[in-house]
């Protein structure tokens, strides 16, 4: 009996880079997801740290050629007519495991087009009975819609790959410069400015963010925001208030993330007196870091939380004096803070 028909579509997505706890850097990549029923198919992959191959950096030719093969036009990569749905965020080799599946016309002369056999694979055969997703598909997608969805990105229109380039405003310029540095270790473009008085309209449309210093005065920020209205800038605008670079890392890359709110798993973040509340809308891995400023000024770093948490609210202790709290998953960061 032939699977029921899917809809299909293509929505903007985002793997969030960041500073770690550790220290390490998580590479920022921006891509387009697939949606499946009106759900992003990676939700269905819990706690997968994964992006599509239809990512915003990789060159034009090889992003066309990876359109093509989805629509078929194209020989598959992978033995067995498998294709890559989603692969390593920093890397994108297969051994470091890929999530796979057969893409093939459907029968009876039809104009469908179906994803069936979905598995993780880290070799170059897939091992469905050990490594199949047996409870993804298959998929049967109407044919005229597949081709129309993914027909816009060979066009030249790609959902998602926004403006990833911030403007640093400040006087602090040992900080920002740190700051900047962090940021473009993971991707994040980033420039120090006192104003933005004199820079053309056409540069002002290039960034997705403002980060203001905490010494900037009222009137440089009203100017600053006066410039970008004027040019037609459409940015999200942040307060370095903490000078802790990894916190404030993650707060420039939440402010970049333009996700739809019905396409994000983690729905709420809360500091409430001694704990923090976390919400879910789906199951996935959750990595909750608390910061604070402890005596001359050192920043003090409290791993709160690393697991998948099921759909629903949850409540974790916090450590003394620990109220500035990061939260990762998969495909987004969020900041919490206390209420003033």
């Amino acid at each position: 009996m032939p699977a029921a028909y899917a809809s299909f579509g293509l929505a903007p997505a985002m793997r969030a880079g960041g500073v770690l706890a550790n220290g390490d850097c998580q590479v920022h990549r921006d891509f387009v997801d697939f949606i499946v029923n009106g759900r992003p198919l990676l939700f269905q992959l819990a706690d997968l740290d994964a992006v599509s191959p239809l990512a915003s950096d990789i060159p034009p030719a090889i992003f066309t050629a990876h359109v093509r093969r989805l629509l078929l036009e194209a020989e598959a990569p992978l033995l067995d007519g498998r294709y890559v749905i989603y692969g390593c965020p920093e890397c994108e080799g297969l051994g470091c495991g890929a999530v796979t599946a057969v893409i093939e016309r459907g029968g009876d002369g039809g104009d469908d087009y179906v994803w069936r056999d979905f598995a993780w694979q880290t070799s170059a055969h897939a091992d469905l009975p050990l490594n199949g997703y047996h409870g993804i598909g298959p998929f049967r997608f109407r044919g005229a819609e597949y081709r129309a969805q993914l027909g816009r990105l060979l066009n030249g229109e790609r959902p998602g790959g926004g403006r990833r380039r911030v403007l640093l405003i400040g006087a602090r310029v040992a900080l920002l410069a740190k700051l900047a540095a962090a940021l473009r270790t993971i991707g994040v473009g980033a420039e120090i400015a006192a104003d933005a008085a004199g820079v053309p309209a056409e540069e002002l449309r290039t960034y997705g963010a403002v980060a203001f210093g905490r010494a900037v005065e009222e009137r440089v920020r009203a100017a600053v925001r006066a410039a970008f209205e004027g040019a037609g800038a459409d940015v999200a605008y942040v307060d370095c208030l903490v000078p802790v670079v990894p916190l404030l890392v993650a707060r420039i890359e939440g402010a970049l993330d333009r996700t739809p709110a019905g396409q994000r798993r983690l729905t709420r973040l809360e500091v409430t007196g001694d704990a923090v509340v976390a919400e879910v809308a789906s199951a996935c891995r959750v990595r909750l870091t608390a910061y604070r400023l402890g005596r001359l000024h050192r920043t003090r770093v409290h791993a709160v939380l690393d697991q998948v948490l099921e759909p629903g609210e949850h409540r974790f202790p916090l450590p003394a004096k620990a109220r500035h709290v990061v939260a990762r998953t998969p495909d987004s960061v969020t900041v919490a803070a206390p209420r003033p």
